[in-house]
């Protein structure tokens, strides 16, 4: 029973390669389905959400970061009549384009191609997801649906401005409207995002020992939900009393969506999905007094976490990594392998060139990133 401004499959506007509907799956669970069996999902087990993988084996990979958030979007999805499998396919496609390292490598990248057009992961993937995943016979990339596509390009808001040179070059071919908002699926898939790194980061760095459960207790949204805890179970195992805790802290921000977003659908009675991207503005939201609260707490970890020494120390030393790679490969595109070197000797000039290293590197894991650095500059 979906709600009329959800994206219905008899109403997709289609792939860009006509293929025959299947008899057991609707169009965007077929969606879902090509991007779980893609090598690129694959590769995010082994990349970085906050932690390099070698640190440890319990932190959040970029996969397992993208399994929470299609969790978190299929639960807010299903409460406010959304499609399922589209908001999935969305979320599990959200950080396809991510370089190894996590926002580091991304941030190294981009400066390396600055000259050759820029990078940015949201572009990337959807390079990725229409170029550079080549296994079906027809076509290169997985032929997503245009509600897919347009979700992975613009699920954080319209895009405007000079666009990344990855997203330019897919919109000449098929117009993604990108000044105008996104499906209520893909803007739900936006909000999971930051439901889920909001929580599992601040696990993350607890586990960490960047910082302590009193610290964050004071906190808004946290404190409560620690002492909502410590007054039903009193002496509780410390471990368990942190799960107990933080999963609260997520079904706040869960509760506060499905709440505030319910209210504002209400409000502007959009009668179709069309209708949604019309509106110019989002659907999908945060109460304001809760979007002030995560900003305290994203303050926070921003300090004491993502800019804490230790993990700037291993930061500088993946930017490193990167920054020996790309002038390696462009300088001696023979170091590429085999099969990227079709497209090297089609390349018209030095910024296709270092597109095709950019891509070669984007698609790195971080074990094999630090494995090509020694191999190859150590």
């Amino acid at each position: 029973m979906l709600a009329p401004y959800a994206c219905k499959p008899d109403q997709s506007r289609g792939r860009l390669f006509l293929e025959e509907e299947s008899a057991f799956r609707s169009c965007f669970q077929r969606d879902r389905d090509r991007i779980i069996h893609s090598s690129a999902f694959r590769r995010l087990m082994h990349k970085t959400q906050v932690f390099v993988v070698h640190e440890g084996d319990s932190f959040r990979t970029r996969l397992t970061h993208s399994i929470e958030v299609a969790q978190v979007a299929r639960t807010i999805a299903g409460a406010l009549g959304l499609n399922p499998e589209l908001t999935e396919a969305v979320a599990l496609a959200h950080d396809l384009g991510h370089t190894p390292f996590g926002h580091t490598g991304e941030d190294a990248l981009a400066a390396l191609m600055a000259p050759f057009g820029g990078f940015d992961h949201n572009a990337q993937a959807i390079r990725i997801v229409t170029r550079l995943e080549r296994h079906y016979a027809e076509f290169d990339g997985l032929n997503l649906t245009w509600e897919a596509l347009e979700g992975i390009a613009k699920h954080n808001g319209p895009v405007s401005g000079p666009l990344p040179h990855a997203l330019a070059e897919y919109d000449d071919r098929h117009n993604l409207e990108l000044s105008t908002h996104a499906s209520a699926e893909a803007q739900v898939a936006a909000l999971a995002d930051d439901i889920a790194y909001n929580n599992h980061d601040l696990h993350d760095g607890l586990r960490a020992g960047l910082f302590t459960e009193d610290e964050i207790a004071i906190l808004p949204i946290i404190g409560d939900c620690f002492a909502e805890v410590d007054r039903a179970w009193p002496g509780l195992d410390p471990k368990r009393r942190r799960h107990e805790a933080l999963r609260r802290v997520f079904g706040v921000m869960v509760s506060d969506v499905i709440d505030q977003s319910r209210t504002t659908l209400d409000e502007t009675a959009p009668d179709s999905a069309a209708a949604v991207r019309a509106l110019g503005r989002p659907v999908i939201r945060f109460s304001d007094a809760l979007w002030s609260d995560l900003k305290e707490i994203r303050a926070f970890l921003f300090a004491r976490m993502y800019r804490a020494p230790s993990v700037m120390s291993v930061r500088a030393e993946v930017t490193k990594v990167v920054e020996a790679l790309f002038p390696l490969y462009l300088g001696m595109p023979a170091l590429l392998p085999e099969k990227w070197r079709a497209d090297v000797a089609a390349a018209p000039d030095k910024a296709a060139l270092a597109r095709i290293v950019a891509d070669y590197i984007a698609g790195m894991t971080d074990r094999f990133a630090m494995q090509e650095h020694a191999r190859l500059v150590s």
